[in-house]
């Protein structure tokens, strides 16, 4: 690396979810230079992450000859719910087992004397795409990261929408049938039960045990219980019956859960990321049919609804983003 480089390089972005750790150095102006991943492992519990967290973010000062003094800030977005004023790790996400009340961003000040933010992942996703991705220039965008569960997060007239206490933008968990199959939140009914990658896979596996016929069966080599939601996409794409109208029901959840989106927040543009996002039409055309027919026309006279651009790096560029703002400038 340069000394150029190195001069610029003021932020730091972590994007910690349950399957992986991506950790990438950006200049000043959110001007990526370069990135690593490693496993999370999230099974062995905090500890053991933010231990892996923490050797993530040595490497990439030592491999780019980078010191703490030089970096601005820290920045780490995080499955889970995020008490962004105090730098905490309230709750747990369903993939990310153990963490109550994690004081994160104290943890990395005290080790790398440096200031540290802590930001929801979807949250940061949706940061991210609107300042470098798919909503650059929209004031107003509801993100949805459709993958095992739903995220989201909120841009309101521009800003990153928050809540009291940093939390809000929970609509994976809006009510879609008050008496609905139970959610991992504890609830019944809520949109991540009939819209999510999860939801995807746990239907198909309970059609296939009730002897429906599809190319999921020898996809799965027989073991229902082994059907995941990328067989699925597979399978649809492949023309095979099963695997449509399951994502056909997938995306009409889904449609009904953006109809609430649209008729609450009036956005200029839904995104939808994620893993599931790769559906592309499947998915995202019911939505907005569904949209187009039960939400209030003023609502959704000029909204868009599109795939994110940014993939499995929105949560670092949005990390960065916020980073950028906590320093002084423009996110």
């Amino acid at each position: 690396m340069s000394q150029k480089i190195r001069n610029e390089a003021k932020i730091i972005a972590v994007d910690v979810g349950g399957t992986k750790i991506m950790s990438a150095l950006f200049s000043s102006n959110c001007r990526l230079l370069t990135k690593e991943i490693r496993q999370t492992m999230a099974q062995e519990g905090p500890e053991q992450v933010i231990g892996r967290l923490m050797k993530a973010i040595d490497a990439l000062l030592e491999k780019n000859n980078v010191q703490p003094s030089q970096i601005n800030c820290i920045a780490i977005a995080c499955a889970g719910g995020i008490d962004t004023g105090r730098g905490m790790v309230a709750t747990p996400s369903p993939n990310m087992p153990g963490w109550f009340n994690i004081p994160l961003t104290d943890i990395v000040r005290s080790k790398f004397h440096c200031d540290a933010c802590l930001i929801n992942d979807a949250s940061a996703a949706a940061l991210g795409e609107h300042c470098f991705g798919v909503g650059a220039h929209v004031d107003n965008i509801v993100l949805l990261t459709l993958g095992t569960g739903i995220g989201s997060g909120i841009i309101a007239n521009g800003k990153l929408y928050l809540g009291a206490d940093g939390a809000a933008g929970e609509l994976g968990h809006m009510t879609i049938m008050d008496n609905g199959p139970k959610c991992r939140c504890g609830n019944n009914g809520c949109l991540e039960v009939f819209a999510s990658g999860m939801a995807i896979a746990q239907e198909a596996i309970k059609r296939i045990k009730q002897n429906e016929k599809s190319l999921l069966f020898e996809m799965a080599k027989g073991q229902a219980d082994n059907i995941t939601a990328e067989m699925v996409e597979k399978a649809a794409r492949s023309g095979d019956t099963l695997a449509l109208q399951i994502i056909a029901r997938a995306a009409y959840y889904l449609g009904v859960g953006a109809v609430n989106i649209a008729n609450i927040f009036n956005p200029a543009l839904i995104i939808l990321g994620g893993g599931m996002a790769a559906l592309g039409d499947l998915l995202i055309e019911p939505v907005k049919k569904i949209v187009q027919e039960r939400s209030f026309s003023i609502s959704s006279q000029s909204l868009r609804i599109e795939a994110a651009k940014l993939g499995n790096e929105a949560g670092i560029y949005g990390a960065a983003a916020f980073a950028r703002a906590r320093t002084g400038k423009e996110a």
